[in-house]
């Protein structure tokens, strides 16, 4: 029995959809706190003229605590019409395009007042894309308490857990031992990203998982999962590789 625990994003990465493939039961992280800097409101496209950010705005003023799920959208921005054209911008000439922007700009569009509904209705969108239905569960549904690897480890024993697999950018902070005594295997993912056919120009990793879609549609699954398979997805293309030094996801 394999459980993940991520927190919910904006328009996640490849990463997180390999992530939630390969488990068994699927934690949404909700009630931690919210990042100012991480990936809980914001997420990258690909458009002619380089890497663009969608993010979503946030009530932050006195908020420096808040948890995701108390996260408030600013709606006096209009972020709305600002990530809908700028998606549409960006790949209203990729070969997918008709496929899924009328279901994206459908949901973006709804009176959100939370980032975390938005984040969650985005995510149940692309899952019904790529095919993908595993149990989930929200932390904050769980009354589990703890602090840092604890508290995780306490989750995977609440569901029988046999391995824990966790993104590589919690090796810094997690105490491994405390799964480890316990008998819970811990994994890291080290998600290999794939190289795919992209618009405009040389291959950029990391964005969020809709360039792939536009670009890939029914293909996209099995993109994003070659890494596992030791097969690498790549088309016979000139493309350049980015480097993206942040390290993508912090983890839970």
């Amino acid at each position: 029995m394999r459980v993940v625990i991520l927190q919910p994003g904006y328009l996640p990465w490849l990463g997180f959809f390999d992530q939630f493939r390969q488990s068994d039961i699927f934690i949404f992280y909700d009630d931690v706190q919210f990042d100012r800097r991480g990936w809980r409101n914001r997420n990258r496209i690909k458009s002619h003229a380089g890497i663009q950010w969608l993010t979503v705005p946030v009530l932050k003023k006195g908020r420096y605590t808040q948890a995701i799920r108390e996260t408030q959208i600013d709606n006096t921005q209009p972020w709305q019409r600002k990530h809908l054209g700028s998606i549409r911008a960006s790949y209203a000439r990729a070969p997918y395009f008709d496929c899924y922007y009328p279901d994206i700009e459908a949901v973006v569009s709804k009176p959100w007042a939370f980032l975390v509904d938005v984040d969650m209705a985005v995510i149940h969108l692309v899952l019904g894309w790529l095919g993908l239905a595993r149990e989930t569960r929200f932390s904050s549904d769980l009354g589990i308490d703890g602090h840092k690897t604890q508290r995780l480890y306490e989750i995977c024993h609440a569901f029988g857990a046999t391995e824990y697999l966790s993104p590589n950018a919690a090796y810094a902070y997690l105490d491994e031992s405390v799964f480890h005594l316990n008998g819970v295997r811990l994994r890291y993912h080290n998600y290999a990203h794939p190289i795919y056919r992209q618009q405009f120009g040389p291959f950029v990793s990391h964005l969020s998982v809709i360039d792939l879609l536009f670009n890939h549609g029914p293909e996209s699954l099995s993109i994003l999962s070659t890494q596992s398979t030791g097969c690498p997805f790549e088309f016979n293309l000139d493309v350049t590789k980015e480097v993206h030094h942040e390290e993508h996801e912090g983890g839970p």
